[in-house]
């Protein structure tokens, strides 16, 4: 942000007064990042009150895109307060210090319902946050409410008929909202592109926090497995779970990153010295836009130093394969009947299937969760199996394929789109399997294989106008080596415009 408009959105944000009903700068706010609000808030030059009072505000104007399941307005604004007595008092200005974030509905959050999108768990409301969330809390956040997403994490779309704050079905896309917000953290990506909250924190199975954010123009981090606690969370698969950031900016996520998992502030890579591996694999089936954006972002790294080296993983996509469904739906009957009793859901996972309201999802709990079956040619087989060969053979292959690529080519990363395609049209056929395949295809192997993957924008697409994602995938552990890397490469490609208001 410019010293001037910095200046400007304080000014004008200041002359807001203390009352919660006063309308807020949104030109400041779209330009504003996270680490810049911190500062601010830091230096004494704005308040957690009016700085919550703004993305309320933001959050209530554009209802019609069904980001928030639960906005805890009265929530927000107490904390703020709070925040802004003990700065007040002379106490030390935490990381977070006062900081609006939005946490999607699958995290359990205290005192606010936890219902990961479904209807079935409307009524369970958390006693604790889960610990990701305490750490956030516990550095000085503040939880603007809960986010909308794919129901029970089931899907990359978003397109959720169970909660609308708006007219149509469905998290809907920040940029267009006849477009989907991407998934399975929907919520939190059309909020951060909308400009309703400065940082959220999702969850990611097989791209759920960077699919989103590749849609709606904002960075996220998925990262290495177990980095982060699974507690308190709704899951999928114990396997591929994880939580992970979303926010304005690199600098951002890493802000984030660093409160969860510890660790000092980083400075950017230097690109001179960075290898990037081009695996010709994830740079199949892109539409247009995303070619040329991808192609543009490549160049002007390029020009900046990087070395791309030109990379083959013999049988890539045919061991992700044998890995992605087989885990998750054989794990999901088992993770989610313990996570429904563990926590006193008062459901059980029959129950679950039976609450849920998005035919996709209800299909897929029906067909294959609950009998532990997979799709077949001619019906269904036992998943069982499939899942002893994933966890035995397939995953250990496909970790050394991606230990051994870096090695051997002395690769920081590999790079390539993050999705294939821009966001597709909001419609329930968004969320056939087909699509479902197509939109992951780039971010499903890291996610099986347990390695760190950061995304960020690479540009707007020449035709549609509509955000295109670039994703880094390191090796197992190097999440701050590459939150380094995804800061100089922002650095290079520059953050997106906020959408033009209608």
């Amino acid at each position: 942000m410019s010293v001037f408009r910095l200046l400007s959105f304080t000014a004008a944000l200041l002359c807001l007064g203390a009352s919660a009903q006063a309308q807020p700068d949104a030109a400041g706010i779209a330009t504003l990042t996270a680490s810049d609000a911190v500062q601010q808030l830091c230096a004494g030059t704005l308040s957690s009150e009016q700085l919550v009072t703004a993305y309320l505000a933001q959050a209530k104007e554009k209802a019609d895109l069904n980001a928030f399941i639960t906005l805890d307005e009265a929530g927000a604004l107490k904390a703020a307060r709070a925040a802004d007595a003990g700065r007040r008092r002379g106490g030390a200005c935490k990381p977070l210090a006062g900081l609006p974030v939005v946490i999607k509905d699958n995290i359990q959050v205290q005192g606010l319902p936890a219902t990961a999108g479904s209807p079935a768990l409307k009524g369970f409301v958390p006693r604790a946050d889960a610990p990701v969330v305490a750490k956030l809390r516990a550095a000085g956040a503040v939880i603007l409410g809960k986010t909308n997403m794919h129901e029970l994490a089931f899907g990359v779309t978003g397109y959720n008929p169970a909660f609308q704050t708006g007219p149509e079905v469905g998290v809907r896309n920040a940029y267009d909202a006849t477009r989907v917000a991407g998934g399975s953290s929907s919520g939190n990506g059309a909020a951060l592109g909308a400009r309703m909250a400065p940082a959220a924190l999702g969850t990611d199975t097989g791209g759920s926090v960077r699919i989103p954010c590749a849609f709606n123009g904002c960075a996220s981090l998925r990262p290495t497995m177990g980095r982060y606690s699974q507690q308190g969370i709704a899951p999928i698969s114990h396997t591929r779970d994880t939580a992970g950031p979303m926010a304005q900016s690199m600098a951002d996520v890493a802000l984030l990153d660093r409160v969860i998992a510890g660790g000092a502030p980083l400075k950017p890579a230097d690109l001179k010295r960075v290898r990037l591996g081009v695996v010709p694999a994830f740079y199949a089936n892109l539409d247009a836009d995303t070619r040329a954006a991808t192609d543009a972002a490549l160049g002007k790294l390029r020009a900046a130093g990087v070395m791309l080296v030109d990379v083959e993983m013999p049988k890539l996509m045919e061991l992700n394969g044998a890995i992605g469904f087989p885990v998750a739906l054989y794990e999901a009957h088992g993770d989610m009947a313990a996570y429904l009793a563990k926590y006193r859901t008062g459901i059980d996972i029959a129950q679950l299937t039976a609450g849920i309201a998005s035919p996709d999802v209800k299909g897929t709990f029906e067909a294959f969760v609950i009998p532990r079956k997979l799709p077949a040619p001619n019906g269904t087989v036992d998943a069982k199996p499939a899942y002893d060969n994933a966890m035995r053979v397939a995953r250990p292959a496909l970790q050394k394929l991606y230990r051994d690529t870096f090695a051997q080519h002395r690769l920081d990363a590999l790079v390539f789109p993050t999705v294939p395609r821009v966001a597709p049209v909001a419609a329930p056929e968004a969320s056939s399997p087909e699509n479902f395949g197509a939109l992951i295809q780039n971010t499903d192997p890291g996610s099986n294989a347990g390695i760190p993957g950061v995304q960020l924008p690479s540009g707007l697409g020449a035709t549609s106008g509509l955000p295109v994602g670039l994703e880094l995938d390191g090796p197992s552990g190097s999440d701050r080596q590459l939150l380094a890397l995804g800061l100089a490469v922002e650095n290079v490609l520059g953050r997106l415009p906020a959408p033009k208001a209608k």
